[in-house]
């Protein structure tokens, strides 16, 4: 699955990279109106969810229920963190009249990839908040191979964001 996941992420990458060669100017002009600040948050937020996400499957290792869930809960709302900057974002190019379909390629791609990205963060938080109610419930020595998964579902959909940010927000 993970594979499959890369695997359509390049080709929408590679895609964006092909479609911004043929169109430089535009893509110069509708990416400066980027915040790169909120970019760089998210990433803050997503990369600091997938570190308390390893320590989470490190106290399931040690099988230390409470750290596991403290960490799960915190990788959770950091996540979490990211979905609402991420929505206001969104809502920011809303009320300056910047949607889908609007005749602009660079917004067109910048919304399939910001959006699918997001797609899969939920999916992450639906896998991570899962996870933490197993861990919750499991009796006796955590088993720590459900974390690892879901856990690795977590950090592909980190190491897409950090593909995603300097392509669309940085790269001029």
């Amino acid at each position: 699955m993970i594979a499959l996941e890369l695997a359509t992420f390049c080709v929408l990458f590679g895609a964006f990279a092909f479609t911004r060669l043929r169109h430089l100017e535009l893509f110069r002009t509708s990416q400066q109106s980027l915040d790169v600040s909120a970019g760089a948050l998210n990433t803050a937020l997503l990369l600091s969810a997938s570190w308390a996400v390893a320590r989470a499957v490190h106290a399931t290792r040690d099988n230390t229920r409470g750290a596991a869930l403290g960490w799960l809960g915190a990788g959770w709302l950091l996540g979490a963190g990211f979905v609402v900057f991420k929505l206001r974002e969104y809502a920011d190019k809303a009320a300056q009249g910047i949607g889908m379909g609007d005749g602009n390629l660079f917004f067109d791609f910048y919304y399939i990839l910001t959006g699918f990205h997001l797609l899969h963060v939920l999916a992450g938080l639906l896998a991570l908040g899962l996870t933490a109610i197993g861990l919750a419930r499991e009796r006796g020595r955590l088993q720590a191979h459900t974390l690892e998964t879901a856990g690795a579902f977590w950090h592909l959909v980190d190491l897409l964001w950090l593909v995603l940010f300097p392509l669309v927000y940085v790269m001029r």
